[in-house]
Parts: structure tokens; sequence; C-alpha cells
């Protein structure tokens, strides 16, 4: 069988949206930099400079990647990949892949996350490590992730062909396609380092934890305190990235790493897009200290964890409905549900059950709409001045309708008749009533 990106998406889009990303993100990235830390977070400023000074312009202002930023990156990476390796975690199996394999986790992520913010945070706190060189080198670490990790899926794209770690790969025949959408779903070196949890957990998830605290740090030592914006910011990111890693093992069943092969589409997307665009209305409140006063402060922090806590019990609900196979309270009553078969690539007959009530009754993907408002409620400190901060919030909302609409797909080629049982039963897509 070719590779899941033939079902998901044309071989024409994947042209397109490859050649886009490749084109336009990396400029993107060092744009969206250059804006939040040099242009006063102001879009008309930068396309002024543009207009004036065109392509040499925008060479102009491209940081080249450093030894400092290198010796950074470097650091960081290897510190990371030896809490993967090292720290103790419980033994977790992941979901059954289509070739029939099921790869095997260990749950250290909390344990990494806390190592990770206590190790930063004391090099900081007894003067062996200032965090706002990370911030006074963001543009050449952002540069230097975009070369290096180019040439990681280029070793991927290799390594897929020569070596690959289980019957989970294959090629679809296409170079382009390979080298995107990836040719191995679960890539590892040797027996227990695996490649997508580094990438997407612990190197890009992290990394979001450890710029958002950068930031603080920096808009503090450059300030000599603190604006109640950052807090409020700085507060609800950390909140959900906690939450991220407290749910880690959950995520390895997310069509991220169950579906998604490890490819240029989601290995630069974690290496590369989320230290840089997700973490980046943190960037604008470093220059922008935004007082929202306590009130509002309050107010805004309290509907952001709220958000964040809704998102989590969607995915704990479904979560705990998986594992006593539908033997749960929902709600407070017995779930409704439906069991659908369906057939593996290998030609068994299997059978899954899917949700139909708590917040799963809502819609089909409704935890994607208190994940929408959690972003938008860490970015709303910024106040409106610059429509910038909110750029990830509009690529978030993209971003999970796209996802959506993929996962349907792919769950209607996967269950057929039973799928439109489902969606008979929950029609609405994210947004009940509406979507």
């Amino acid at each position: 069988m070719g590779a899941e990106a033939d079902l998901v998406h044309a071989p024409l889009l994947t042209y397109a949206s490859m050649l886009s990303l490749l084109s336009l993100c990396p400029p993107f990235v060092i744009l969206l930099w250059y804006t939040m830390v040099h242009a006063d977070g102001s879009v008309l400023q930068t396309w002024d400079y543009l207009r004036q000074h065109g392509q040499q312009g925008l060479i102009d202002i491209w940081p080249k990647p450093t030894a400092t930023a290198w010796k950074i990156i470097a650091c960081y990476a290897a510190f990371e990949a030896a809490l993967q390796l090292l720290l103790p975690g419980k033994r977790v199996e992941g979901p059954v892949s289509p070739a029939g394999n099921k790869p095997v986790y260990k749950a250290n992520g909390v344990l990494a996350y806390v190592v990770t913010l206590v190790t930063y945070l004391g090099l900081w706190w007894f003067g062996i490590f200032n965090p706002t060189i990370v911030y006074d080198h963001l543009g050449e670490i952002f540069s230097a992730l975009i070369f290096g990790s180019f040439v990681f899926c280029i070793f991927l794209y290799i390594k897929g062909h020569v070596a690959p770690s289980s019957t989970d790969s294959g090629s679809s025949g296409n170079l382009i396609i390979d080298f995107y959408w990836g040719m191995e779903l679960y890539p590892r070196i040797g027996e227990n380092f695996d490649i997508k949890v580094f990438t997407n957990c612990r190197f890009g998830m992290m990394s979001w934890a450890v710029l958002a605290v950068t930031y603080c740090i920096k808009q503090y030592e450059t300030y000599g305190k603190l604006s109640d914006s950052m807090l409020v910011n700085t507060i609800l990111m950390l909140v959900y990235v906690t939450k991220f890693f407290w749910w880690e093992a959950g995520y390895w069943n997310t069509m991220d790493i169950a579906h998604d092969r490890a490819g240029f589409y989601i290995c630069w997307g974690c290496l590369v897009w989320v230290p840089s665009i997700y973490t980046s209305p943190g960037m604008y409140l470093v220059n922008h200290p935004v007082n929202l006063g306590v009130k509002l402060a309050i107010f805004i922090l309290v509907a952001g964890i709220l958000c964040i806590y809704i998102n989590y019990d969607c995915d704990r609900q479904r979560q705990e409905f998986r594992r006593t196979n539908g033997k749960c309270l929902v709600w407070g009553k017995a779930p409704s549900k439906i069991v659908a078969s369906y057939t593996t690539t290998t030609g068994q007959t299997k059978s899954s059950l899917l949700l139909t009530s708590g917040w799963w009754g809502l819609a089909r993907h409704f935890h994607y709409v208190p994940e929408i408002l959690g972003a938008f409620f860490w970015t709303v400190p910024a106040l409106f001045d610059h429509f910038l901060p909110y750029f990830y919030v509009v690529f978030l909302t993209i971003l999970l309708f796209d996802r959506a609409k993929r996962d349907d797909d792919r769950c209607k080629t996967k269950y057929g008749k039973y799928w439109k049982v489902y969606c008979d039963k929950v029609p609405s897509r994210i947004i009940p009533g509406i979507y």
C-alpha cells in the first residue's frame, strides 16, 4: 500500500502545500520574528520595509545561523533526548497500526517537563546561563532550525528507504510525496528512541514552555518588572503545555502520531513552526508590556484555564471510555455508543466503540472549540493594537478545521456504514448546531 498521503490529500494538493511550506513558511518565520522583535509588532512597518528594499531587504534581515545558535539548539536537543531515554516511566502501548504493529512507549513526559523547567530556571537563578541570551539570538536560532530541520527530514527520508524501523513504512513511488508526508509511521533510532515523540513532544512542545519562560524573564530583565499581560499569557501557555505532557500518552493515540508519517509536514512543523509561531503572542508581549488591570487579568486567566480544562476533559472522557470498553459513566450516565467494525490492511476484522454522548455528543470534534478559545485567551492580553499576535489563533483554527475534515474522511473510509450512523447521531463536525 502506498503512503497514507494518497488517501488524505490528492497529489496535486500535496505538491501545492509542499511548495508553499518550503517556499513561504521559512521566510514567514523570519518575518514574524523580525516584526515582533524589530518592527514593534507592526505588519505595516515590515511591509513598508520590504516594499522599499525588495528581496534584498529580506536577505538583509534574515539572520545567519551562528555558532551560539547551533550550540543552544544542540545542548537543548541533547538534554531532551537524554531525558527521553534515561528518565523512568510507565510502559504504554500505542494503538494498533494499519500494518498490525503495536508501538511501545515509555511515558516519562511529565518528569521530563518538570526537570527541563527546573533546570532552566535553576541555570538562570544561579547565574550559570541567562535565558535572555536565547531571546537575543532568537532570529539566528530560528534560522538554524529552518536549515537543520530540513537536513533532518532528508535523514528521515533516507532512513525510510534504507533502514525502516517497522513494517509501517513504504514508498508511494513519488519522491516528493515521500519526503513531504514521510516514509515511516514509527521511526526509531535503536530499540527505544522514538523520533516522533522526540520531534513532536520533547523538542517541539517542550520548546513552547521553555520559550514562554524565556520571554517572561526577558521582559523582567528589560523593564525590572513583569506586566500582568505577560503573566497571564505565560501562565496560560504553561498550563496548556502542562496539560499536554500530563496527557502525553493520550497524544500518542492521535492523528499526529498514529496516522501521519514522519516527514517534512509533521517534523519540520514541530521543530520550527511550534517554537516560532505557537510562542509568538509571548514574543510580542516582551516589548509591549500591556497593563490589563487586576479584574481583566483575572477574568482572562480564569476563562483560559476553563477552556484548557474542558479541552483536557474531552480527551480524558474519550480515553476513559476506550480504556473501560464503554463500561464507565459519562456525565453521570451510562454512555451511548456505536459498535463499529472495520478491516485492517492485513484483512483482519476488528471492532471499535464510537462514543456519542458527553462532550462527544455535542459534535464529532467539539474538543477543538475550547482549544481555539484557549489560544485566544492567552493571546488577548496583547489587546488589539496589532493583528500579528493573533496569527497563531487564526492558523490554529484553519489547522484544526482541516484536521477535523481529514479525520472524518479517514473514518468514513475505515468504518463505512457505521460512520454514517454515527454522523446521523452526532451531526455537527466541530461547532454544535452550526458546523
